[in-house]
C-alpha cells in the first residue's frame, strides 16, 4: 500500500479519544494508529508492543510510539487478548505512518467486552472532535 492522505479518516472503524483506531472481524479486532495521530507525531521511528497472550484493559497503556518528534504511550481502545501483533510494524515502525489503515495495523485481539465498542466514535464524530470537520 502507498502514502495515504494524513486526515483520511475511514467510516467502516470506530476510534478512541487517544487517537487509535478499531475495525472489527467477528470476536476480534484489528487495533491501529490514526492517519491523524501519525500526521502529528511525524516520522515514526519505534513502536513497542506486547506479546501475543498479554491481556488489554480499556484506557490503560500497552505499548509506546516514538517519532522524531516525541515519545507516546498508546492507549487501549478495548479490554481483550491480544492474539497477534504485528511485527512488520515493530521491526519496520515507518509503515505505521506510511499505512495507518493498512499495513501499519498494530494489534489484533479478542474483544473482551462487547459493550466498550459503545464508548467509542464513529468517523464524523472523530472528524467533528479533531479535525474540526
Amino acid at each position: 500500500m502507498g502514502e495515504e492522505e494524513p486526515t483520511q479518516t475511514p467510516h467502516d472503524l470506530a476510534y478512541s479519544n487517544d487517537h487509535l483506531w478499531v475495525r472489527r472481524d467477528g470476536g476480534e479486532a484489528l487495533l491501529g494508529v490514526t492517519a491523524f495521530a501519525c500526521d502529528q507525531l511525524g516520522e515514526i521511528v519505534y513502536v513497542e508492543l506486547p506479546e501475543a497472550g498479554t491481556v488489554l484493559h480499556q484506557d490503560e497503556p500497552f505499548g509506546v510510539i516514538e517519532s522524531v518528534k516525541s515519545v507516546s504511550d498508546l492507549f487501549a481502545p478495548v479490554s481483550g487478548l491480544v492474539v497477534e501483533r504485528n511485527d512488520a510494524a515493530v521491526g519496520a515502525p515507518e509503515v505505521v505512518g506510511q499505512s495507518p489503515y493498512g499495513e501499519g495495523w498494530l494489534l489484533r485481539v479478542s474483544v473482551g467486552d462487547e459493550g466498550e465498542m459503545d464508548s467509542l466514535m464513529d468517523a464524523t464524530t472523530y472528524r467533528e472532535t479533531f479535525l474540526g470537520d
